[in-house]
């Protein structure tokens, strides 16, 4: 084999690894280091503390021997609930539960009040003034509002609600799951909830149809899912949103990217790139999204559209658009594809989509590159580079009649900047990766990464200690920048 040639897959090195690597010859030829370099541990400039094996084999041990059992809701609660039980039913025969509707909480309290303590009286049952203010609210929630998840939809703390069956509700505080102090009567008590949750929108959950989206007042997203889809009861996911809009800045304040990042995505928001938000299943990317929507001109007429409307743009010129599921008979379905079709005949400026899952994805590509500079959606996917993979796949799903070559020309020409969020195993949220989409070579799209989160270790308390690190690299998208005044900014924050 001459010198440089590669050795052929046939042969086989020893492998050496575990022990610090230095300058050396190996008997092969090959200068310098062992084939696997030592694990970061003792001796490792990026290691916080020791990790040896060990102490990882206990970590595996002690989690396969855990026993988790379910956690009863206790204490004052437990008390309120089990009179609410006994006082519901009775309050129900003294009320019109329709004249009741057309009350607000504050004029049905007031109305409560003396019937409650009448109902108390006749079961011989005492509260002090906390236990009745207490049992008031959990009686409103009831009748008005959403049952026991009242409490959790009102605490600003609270992100996610994941209620699974009547028995067992987690809730999501700070990047952390946690099991709630809440409880449902019944199977009945929930799906009842449930019906209420969709109604508000147009929507309806039954044993024909098992399966809704909807969203509340606030404009946080609901997804219900009954029995017989799922086996252990109605199941209903919340994911709450801030009631003060997210903006960039906050999101640096968060630690989800630094300020050179941060500069720079004002910049493409306000200089209409093409921006697609990828990332996992609550990892942020419609809060990405709402934020970067604060960045565009209050002059330009914004179109988004959704399956359930839940983007809360910061402009004043914004019409949200929200798909329709088919009807009892299976008609009259309208699908984000015809309302994309349907925006281009209102004059838009951009034109946002909440989230892409399938062929709607090439006729957003086509707005993009027919003067709707500056439109943006988001994708799941776990990076860059998948990000761009799954477009062409969405365009393959469809009845598209064109080949592949000429779909990633399509996505290359259209889209400017690929955002990658990411939710980390402790919970934090981090823009881990800012890529540019240059154009193509062959039939292979080129990308150019401007920003990346680089992990470094963890430490003590369990947060994951990294840094945000620019490539250096001149930007293809200055030209953009330019056109806006904001070339020397943008190159600034780049380089």
């Amino acid at each position: 084999m001459g010198a440089g040639a590669r050795p052929s897959f046939g042969v086989a090195k020893p492998m050496r690894g575990g022990v610090p690597s230095g300058p050396r010859s190996d008997d092969d030829g090959l200068p310098g280091g062992d084939q696997f370099p030592p694990l970061p541990g003792e001796g490792s400039p990026l290691s916080g503390r020791p990790r040896d094996k060990e102490d990882a084999l206990n970590r595996l041990q002690q989690r396969s021997d855990a026993v988790h059992e379910q956690q009863e809701v206790g204490g004052f609660e437990a008390s309120v609930h089990k009179i609410k039980e006994q006082v519901l039913p009775r309050l129900l025969e003294r009320v019109d539960p329709e004249a009741a509707s057309t009350l607000t909480k504050e004029e049905l309290s007031e109305e409560f009040r003396p019937i409650i303590m009448e109902v108390l009286a006749e079961l011989k049952v005492t509260l002090n003034r906390r236990e009745q203010f207490a049992l008031e609210k959990v009686l409103i929630d009831e009748l008005l509002g959403f049952g026991p998840l009242e409490e959790l939809l009102g605490d600003p703390d609270v992100t996610d609600i994941m209620v699974n069956g009547p028995d067992q509700t987690y809730i999501e505080k700070k990047g952390k799951l946690v099991i709630a102090p809440i409880k449902f009567r019944d199977e009945g008590h929930l799906f009842q909830i449930a019906q209420r949750i969709v109604n508000q929108v147009g929507r309806r959950v039954d044993q024909t149809t098992p399966l809704a989206d909807a969203r509340l007042k606030d404009g946080s997203r609901v997804n219900v899912i009954v029995p017989p889809l799922s086996l252990r009861g109605t199941a209903i996911s919340i994911r709450k949103f801030s009631e003060k809009p997210i903006t960039i800045d906050m999101l640096k304040g968060f630690g989800s990217m630094n300020d050179k990042m941060a500069t720079a995505l004002k910049i493409a928001g306000a200089c209409r790139m093409n921006i697609v938000i990828s990332g996992g299943t609550g990892s942020g990317k419609t809060t990405m999204l709402n934020a970067l929507s604060k960045m565009i001109d209050p002059g330009e007429r914004v179109l988004t559209i959704e399956d359930a409307a839940e983007l809360r743009l910061q402009q004043p010129h914004w019409l949200p658009l929200e798909t329709r599921p088919p009807n009892l008979e299976g008609q009259g379905a309208i699908t984000i594809g015809d309302l994309v079709k349907n925006a281009l005949r209102m004059r838009p400026d951009r034109i946002i989509l909440g989230e892409i899952r399938g062929a709607e994805c090439f006729d957003l590509l086509a707005a993009m590159n027919t003067g709707h500079d500056g439109s943006m959606c988001t994708l799941h996917a776990n990076s860059p580079r998948e990000c761009l993979g799954r477009m062409e796949n969405m365009i393959l799903m469809g009845d598209i009649k064109i080949p592949k070559e000429a779909i990633s020309r399509q996505i290359a020409e259209s889209v400017d900047l690929i955002v990658q969020v990411k939710r980390l195993r402790d919970g934090s949220r981090r823009t881990t990766n800012v890529t540019e989409v240059i154009g193509m070579e062959g039939d292979v799209i080129v990308t150019q990464e401007l920003f990346n989160f680089e992990y470094l270790d963890e430490g003590d308390d369990g947060k994951i200690i990294g840094e945000f690190r620019s490539s250096g690299l001149r930007p293809y998208t200055l030209e953009k920048a330019r056109q806006f005044g904001f070339d020397q900014a943008y190159l600034e924050a780049c380089l």
